[in-house]
């Protein structure tokens, strides 16, 4: 099944610009859009882990955590 979409000109032509000459619009958007979103992971870990793996980016981006 296909659908129509309409875009803004300067998102069809980024889209335009990464295509790969052996692929169709759908699969330049597949592949550009990647897998699976970060929303996908909420529910995921609990507050504990969260804050642990925030606090182990912050450290690595040199970052002191924000109190919250």
């Amino acid at each position: 099944m296909s659908r129509q979409i309409r875009l803004e000109d300067d998102v069809y032509e980024r889209i335009k610009a990464n295509k790969r000459n052996d692929e169709s619009f759908s699969d330049a958007v597949k592949r550009l859009i990647g897998g699976q979103s970060l929303r996908d992971l909420r529910g995921v870990f609990d507050e504990d882990q969260v804050n642990e793996m925030r606090d182990a980016i912050e450290d690595a981006d040199g970052v002191e955590p924000e109190e919250g």
